[in-house]
Formats: structure tokens, C-alpha cells, sequence
């Protein structure tokens, strides 16, 4: 899977999930995910055509929102509310799915021009 797919995929689990949440608990607080996951969505085309900036900026503000997704996890667990952990949780996991395709595609890139190199 490609850096941008990953993005993509979890722009748009983040923005359902976040609604999913908000309507259920009409939390504004459950908007935050939806807020990160537009930003992820309208990055895509430019991290689509390899813009080194915005790919950075995109794996800084996911890894950002894995541990700020701890908060709500730990009071979502805290009230017994398991709807509220399956959610945060879900988020939590396609946020460290797409950092994991990150992370491999840098790493690819790196063994890539090494190899170039020598």
C-alpha cells in the first residue's frame, strides 16, 4: 500500500468515525478527529505527487494525534463507556496503521538512493 492510500484510508475513518462519535455523544471534543482527518484528506493529492513537506507534516500531526487520542481513551474507559473506547480505539489503530506505511515507505525511500549511491 502506498503512503498516500494509508493517509487517504485513515483521513476517511477518522472523519466517519469522528461523526460517528459526535452524533452519539454530541461531543464537540469528537470533532477534533474529524478536523485532522479533512486535513489528511485535502493533503492527499499533494502527498500523492511525493511533496516531501506535506508527507512530513501529515506523519508529524498522525503521530500528534495517537497520543492525544489517549486522553479520551483513558475517560472513555473511565465511564465504562465502551462505544467510546471501540471508537477512540479504532481511531488509534488506523493512526498507527498509516504510521507504520509511513515509516516503511521512508525507510524503502532511504534503501532506495542507497543503493543508487553505491
Amino acid at each position: 500500500m502506498k503512503p498516500y492510500q494509508a493517509n487517504l484510508i485513515n483521513a476517511i475513518l477518522l472523519i466517519l468515525i469522528g461523526l460517528w462519535g459526535y452524533f452519539s455523544a454530541t461531543s464537540n471534543t469528537a470533532l477534533i478527529p474529524v478536523g485532522f482527518g479533512m486535513i489528511f484528506a485535502f493533503s492527499t493529492p499533494l502527498f500523492k505527487k511525493d511533496n516531501k513537506v506535506v508527507a512530513h507534516i501529515v506523519v508529524l500531526l498522525t503521530f500528534l494525534l495517537i497520543f492525544a487520542l489517549i486522553k479520551p481513551l483513558l475517560r472513555a474507559l473511565d465511564n465504562d463507556n465502551t462505544m467510546a473506547v471501540v471508537r477512540v480505539c479504532l481511531m488509534m489503530a488506523s493512526c498507527v496503521f498509516a504510521m507504520i506505511i509511513f515509516i516503511r515507505s521512508f525507510i524503502e525511500v532511504r534503501r532506495a538512493r542507497k543503493a543508487a549511491e553505491g
